[in-house]
């Protein structure tokens, strides 16, 4: 005589579902003996549906032993027992089903396939794990169930009243409407128990809420006020990440990478449902305007990316959606994409490579359009992203080499070919902008570490790139690239000659008489070439003479070159090519003359640390340790002179250029009536 069934079996039975049951089962035959007519015999999977048929016909025996296997009852169906002897899936299955899970499905069948979470909240831990194996084994057959009985995968003897009246209401044609009560019943179950069915129910609202617009959706839930719309995004984005990272927490290395969670039964529940929060999400980016839900999104979001690694799907298309608001959204947006964009380069090395690409082609693109508006924003990229590529490891060097390079291909194309169209391929926004920013990557780096080989080349191209066109129309690019380089080796130990390039431009502009102009200052920030009627201008020469003696000026005070023991006998060329030219200068130029005076009082305070020095010039020791002493006291400025005229000479072109943005945005204008 056979053993009694098990309670829960009985039940199941006397409810009706094991007729269903058994017919559903016959109809899922069918299909696989369909299925696998047309993709050829396999043994083992016809072996399969065999032994599934005459369980089927003989339901009246569910627990009889026939010949040496147990037959099997619905609840050991349902519990996957018959697959705990096979081996584990493949990986190319994994794959392939991680693959069906970023491709998206309907909304019906997303929201049926989420009621498995709810059982982890009532020790359904097995229940899980069982199903989780069931995916694993035959997803196929698994995606079946989902479509055709999705019964079988939520049932649950002991579930709660409230998930069947949720259920009837999902299977009406009209969602039902989304009221405040409802969101707040959620609100609190999650803040109390942190509940995973709670999680579950405000998902599924929260996909109702980012896909509301779109005509083709089956949604959950009906939406009819805007403050519940934003009650919805904002707990869904405050209260997932608290949620999972109490049921899955993931750990945070040292080295700021991310460590996913452990792939537990829990967690390969919860995947899907993660993902399709995280894909929502991100297509919810794209359609928001209102820059505090932006700030918001993007913040919380960055919290989940440990549960979304392995989909790389996923990854690209959040890497996307933050570099379109990195690139064009407004400051405080434009700040938390990128701290998502250093977080997920931190996160791994492959994700940092695929970061630091994408940055920089979309920096490129943004060269293209610089004027007065858009020049903040493309110094905050630039920063931001040099900052990125300054980030541990050894994938920067690689990108930069290439992008290097590639400035080099352009520079010597250009020295070759010498026409006009040759020469526009340096003379323009993006290799000027791409200038500064490898500049201040390795100016990031100290001139140290994995990026020091890529210091000499760059500092290369720059000066060849000055020297391929030398009028007196091209002088705004050279001073781009000049600043770049001030900037290189103002932050690295590389001394880089500037002085025989910024000279020569002093001594043309104050040897040539300018005509008189009423045309207004040249900004020449703005500007890679001068126009036409500006050209031997007076309003163009005393711009172009104020910023080449400042740029001289803090090149002469930068601390490789004012440190350095033989400053005074480097300032010899500098101060004489000067004085000669002001003897046949055209005009006056009182910010030469100035510039004069203070590197002579400079070369007299570096001439009298020296008379103290006991040493020769070929003891290097000594004369470095002379070098590092002088190097704090130049950082300092307390001294030296010509340090101190550079730091009144920033402060003052500070004040300049707050008031030219204020002019420019209209801002302290006086309105005077005429009475």
């Amino acid at each position: 005589m056979g053993k009694k069934a098990p309670k829960s079996a009985r039940k199941f039975a006397s409810k009706g579902h094991l007729k269903k049951t058994i017919g559903d089962r016959k109809k899922h035959q069918q299909i696989k003996k369909k299925i696998q007519g047309r993709r050829g015999a396999h043994t083992k999977l016809s072996k399969k549906v065999v032994e599934d048929h005459d369980i089927g016909e003989d339901d009246q025996e569910v627990d009889e032993p026939t010949s040496g296997k147990a037959k099997m009852t619905v609840d050991d169906f349902l519990g996957a027992k018959f697959m705990q002897d096979e081996s584990d899936a493949s990986s190319g299955e994994e794959a392939d089903s991680d693959e069906e899970m970023d491709d998206g499905e309907d909304s019906e069948d997303d929201n049926a396939s989420f009621g498995s979470v709810d059982d982890l909240d009532d020790d359904g831990e097995a229940h899980l794990l069982e199903l989780s194996k069931l995916a694993e084994k035959d997803p196929e057959f698994f995606k079946y169930l989902q479509e055709n009985d999705k019964e079988l995968l939520e049932f649950d003897p002991d579930a709660r009243d409230d998930d069947k009246d949720m259920e009837d209401r999902m299977g009406e044609t009209s969602a039902p409407l989304l009221t405040k009560d409802i969101l707040q019943r959620w609100q609190k179950a999650i803040l109390e128990t942190r509940s995973l069915r709670a999680l579950r129910k405000l998902l599924i609202a929260f996909r109702s809420a980012a896909h509301m617009n779109e005509d083709e959706q089956v949604l959950a839930w009906r939406i009819d006020s805007s403050e519940i719309y934003d009650k919805v995004l904002t707990t869904a984005f405050r209260y997932t990440p608290v949620v999972l990272s109490h049921h899955v927490p993931y750990k945070t290395l040292p080295s700021g990478k991310l460590k996913p969670p452990a792939q537990t039964p829990k967690f390969k529940a919860l995947q899907k449902l993660i993902l399709s929060y995280f894909n929502n999400a991100i297509f919810l980016l794209g359609q928001m305007t209102d820059a505090d839900m932006l700030k918001t999104a993007i913040s919380e979001l960055s919290k989940t990316l440990p549960y979304v690694m392995s989909s790389r799907k996923s990854i690209k298309a959040y890497t996307k959606r933050c570099l379109d608001l990195w690139s064009s959204a407004d400051d405080t947006v434009r700040m938390s994409a990128f701290l998502a964009l250093r977080k997920l380069a931190s996160s791994s090395e492959a994700d940092a490579d695929y970061v630091m690409k994408q940055s920089y082609m979309t920096l490129v693109k943004c060269f293209k359009a610089t004027n007065a508006h858009t020049l903040p924003a493309i110094t905050f990229m630039k920063n931001s992203a040099s900052e990125i590529y300054a980030l541990p490891g050894g994938g920067a060097y690689q990108h930069a080499f290439g992008y290097i390079r590639q400035l080099a291909i352009h520079l010597r194309n250009s020295m070759k070919v010498k026409t006009k169209e040759s020469f526009k391929m340096v003379y323009n926004w993006q290799f000027a902008h791409s200038v500064d920013f490898w500049c201040l990557v390795l100016a990031r780096g100290k001139g140290e570490g994995v990026l020091k080989p890529l210091v000499y080349p760059l500092i290369q191209v720059s000066l060849g790139a000055i020297r391929l066109i030398t009028n007196s129309r091209s002088y705004p690019f050279h001073l781009h690239v000049l600043r770049s380089l001030l900037h290189l080796t103002s932050h690295t130990p590389t001394y880089i000659s500037l002085a025989p390039i910024l000279v020569p431009i002093i001594t043309n502009i104050v040897t040539t008489k300018p005509k008189p102009s009423t045309l207004k200052p040249l900004d020449l920030e703005l500007h890679i070439r001068a126009p036409q009627q500006y050209l031997k201008t007076k309003v163009y020469h005393e711009t172009l003479i104020e910023e080449s003696t400042f740029l001289l000026a803090s090149w002469l005070a930068s601390p490789p070159v004012h440190s350095n023991l033989a400053f005074p006998e480097l300032c010899i060329p500098v101060a004489t090519s000067l004085r000669k030219a002001l003897k046949s200068s055209k005009a006056a130029s009182p910010s030469v003359k100035t510039l004069l005076e203070r590197i002579d009082e400079s070369s007299k305070w570096i001439e009298e640390k020296r008379r103290s020095v006991a040493f020769g010039p070929g003891n290097l020791s000594e004369v470095e340790k002379w070098t590092e002493e002088m190097k704090e006291k130049v950082e300092k400025g307390k001294d030296a002179p010509l340090v101190k005229y550079v730091k009144v000479l920033k402060r003052t072109r500070e004040k300049q250029r707050e008031m030219m943005e204020k002019a420019r945005k209209g801002e302290d204008e006086i309105v005077v009536d005429e009475d």
